[in-house]
């Protein structure tokens, strides 16, 4: 079975960048990635390579090479299917905010709307690949929905493959050019295979794992939630260094160097983000309470309730230092995205910290080399405004465009996401723009802290302790 065409539904931060790499390195098999969302395809389209919709390093460089030659980007869903071999699917399933599950079930209902699309307009046979990331058993419903539509038209065939995603934002090109593996997981000998030969075309044989359909299911949140969990596990290091006069990093070291732990996510700093870890940890709870292992499910739910708590506390740790109010107060916010070298918000430490800091009445000047302001305002559930009143109480946030803005006349910095950018600050000039008494709270641990003393700013630092 040769794969002369492929059909991604789905144009976010998963579709478009897998897709672009699969066209860059197989130029015989045509790639079309297709959305109902006619801006976000016409932003894949645009001639400037600088606005497409999702920012990752070396993003533009691939589809700069394969736009226009194999890989297309388009609104034609139908169309796009019905000429298909292999149709994956990858759209959003955020987690359910009302119903059955609600707080932790994934939200299916456009993987299943993509399931009846392909069931409508396939023709042939048809290779669907699960590349959403979705609770073990998706792949029933879907096989469900295909084999009836395949039942009132024998000339239409389907397999169901899972595909699992294992991309960090920031890192999402070098993570699908030089992958640690790939897992396919599947019970058709032969559309496995079929998609081994596409992956193949870079990575080496032994990288490219194949497994039943449940399996592959699971491996993706299970992973998620075993690199989530040291995440939540260090940072609780973290508070308890702070408590004895200890240093996160050197402890962090210590353990790193154990083989049988390795030096990987033991980084203290405001917890995780992004659109999997909390997503896939809380679908695991699910499962977990489903199957009727409620033990389980507490402990990892416990991953998940510890990252809260690490963002609440450095939130409250800032009204405390700054004399048991921020009321009035301007912050300056170094960082929106939840990590570096992305414009993904999604579950960033930051939305949480500047939302306790908005209730408590302090005025955010926030930059971010990449997120827009349209993006903070919907994470923030309000818009930009120009400080209120010092002393009404009501929290305000303004768009900052440089951090000299962002910083002056501010009474505290507060650096949440790692940004090269801020690595690199000259503290002692920032600092006579600031008001004084000033304080910097490193939650990223990216600022020297010998010249931020030396600049005249009070320094806390995630991890270090006081004693």
């Amino acid at each position: 079975m040769t794969i002369q065409r492929i059909c991604c539904i789905g144009a976010g931060y998963v579709g478009g960048p897998t897709m672009a790499v699969i066209a860059d390195r197989c130029p015989e098999i045509e790639v079309t990635v297709v959305d109902i969302n006619q801006a976000r395809i016409d932003a894949w389209n645009d001639a400037d390579l600088s606005r497409l919709p999702v920012y990752e390093p070396g993003l533009d460089a691939v589809v700069g090479r394969a736009r226009g030659r194999n890989l297309t980007f388009s609104t034609a869903v139908e169309a796009t299917v019905a000429s298909a071999d292999m149709v994956f699917i990858s759209v959003n399933t955020p987690t359910k905010t009302k119903g059955l599950g609600a707080g932790q079930a994934s939200d299916l209902r456009w993987v299943e709307a993509c399931a009846r699309t392909v069931a409508k307009a396939a023709t042939g046979h048809t290779i669907v690949v699960e590349k959403s990331t979705l609770p073990v058993r998706t792949a029933a419903a879907i096989k469900t929905i295909l084999e009836a539509a395949q039942a009132d038209d024998q000339q239409r065939t389907f397999t169901v493959l899972s595909n699992p995603e294992f991309l960090a934002e920031g890192t999402a090109i070098r993570d699908l050019e030089t992958p640690d593996r790939v897992l396919i997981g599947g019970d058709d000998a032969a559309s496995i295979e079929a998609l081994a030969v596409v992956y193949s075309h870079w990575v080496p044989e032994q990288q490219i794992l194949r497994t039943n359909l449940w399996s592959s299911e699971l491996s993706k949140l299970t992973a998620n939630a075993f690199l989530a969990q040291r995440i939540s596990s260090i940072n609780s290091v973290a508070a308890l260094c702070e408590a004895t006069g200890a240093d996160v990093r050197e402890v962090a070291r210590a353990i790193g160097t154990d083989s049988r732990i390795g030096p990987k996510f033991l980084n203290a700093g405001p917890g995780f983000g992004g659109s999997c870890f909390q997503k896939d940890i809380l679908n695991l709870v699910y499962l977990c309470r489903h199957f009727g292992l409620p033990e389980v499910a507490d402990y990892w739910e416990s991953v998940v309730a510890l990252n809260t708590w690490q963002q609440h506390r450095i939130a409250q740790l800032v009204v405390q230092k700054l004399f048991g109010t921020v009321t009035g107060k301007r912050l300056a916010i170094l960082g929106f995205a939840f990590k570096a070298d992305t414009n993904d918000t999604r579950e960033a430490p930051a939305i949480r910290i500047c939302g306790d800091l908005l209730d408590e009445g302090a005025q955010l000047a926030i930059h971010d080399p990449k997120v827009e302001p349209a993006q903070m305002a919907r994470d923030l559930k309000q818009e930009a405004a120009a400080a209120a009143d010092a002393l009404s109480g009501t929290g305000s946030w303004a768009l900052a465009e440089s951090v000299e803005e962002a910083v002056s006349g501010a009474d505290a910095v507060l650096i949440l996401t790692e940004w090269n950018d801020y690595r690199q600050l000259n503290w002692a000039e920032l600092a006579g723009r600031m008001r004084k008494p000033a304080w910097l709270f490193d939650a990223r641990a990216v600022a020297d802290p010998e010249a931020v003393r030396t600049a005249g700013l009070t320094l806390w630092r995630v991890g270090d302790g006081e004693g």
